[in-house]
């Protein structure tokens, strides 16, 4: 089933106050403080909503009861998560961002040697589970991508998402810039 602008900020809204995966800040702080991030950048509307709705995935996985820590040891590949119900109402400029914030911070590892000391614990532990850093020709692969310099903008907001008690704009503020990205598939009516 398609997700809604409103169905996102209700699942926000009921399983944001979750622990963001190992961090000091909830789902819903994670979320805000990626888009605020983008916000301050002066991105794209489009990816601020990405910034928003990168880990959507956790929160469905929340909601299923089906959590990572349910299963120590496992990638439960939370980028590809939230694809399904987000493809029929939203563009590519917020899908590919999503879905490629995982192999985003893979690629940096690669690339920076100084991006795997900024990680946080959990981070360092989850890239251990989603294949440790990219090959030079899995970066290259990488940067091929359409949206890849995307990604890797939402990657180091990702990173840097993760401040408990930090100030940002609420839920609705930023909901504003998945409505308005958001384009709901038309329905065609067969007779």
């Amino acid at each position: 089933m398609p997700l809604t602008p409103e169905d996102i900020q209700s699942l926000y809204e009921q399983y944001g106050a979750s622990l963001y995966d190992g961090e000091a800040v909830t789902q819903l702080e994670h979320a805000l403080q990626a888009a605020c991030l983008a916000e301050t950048e002066r991105a794209a509307d489009s990816l601020i909503a990405a910034a928003l709705l990168h880990d959507l995935g956790h929160i469905l996985e929340a909601r299923n009861q089906e959590r990572d820590n349910a299963f120590p040891g496992v990638d439960h590949r939370h980028q590809l998560a939230a694809v399904p119900f987000l493809q029929p109402g939203f563009p590519e400029s917020v899908i590919e961002p999503v879905k490629m914030h995982v192999d985003a911070k893979r690629c940096l590892c690669a690339i920076d040697p100084d991006y795997f000391g900024t990680l946080s614990p959990a981070s360092v532990h989850s890239l251990g589970l989603q294949g440790g850093p990219f090959s030079q020709a899995e970066v290259e692969q990488f940067q091929q991508r359409p949206h890849a310099q995307d990604a890797l903008r939402l990657r180091r907001w990702d990173d840097l998402a993760k401040v408990p008690q930090r100030t940002t704009p609420d839920l609705a503020h930023f909901m504003r810039y998945v409505k308005k990205v958001y384009q709901p598939a038309a329905i065609t009516l067969t007779t």
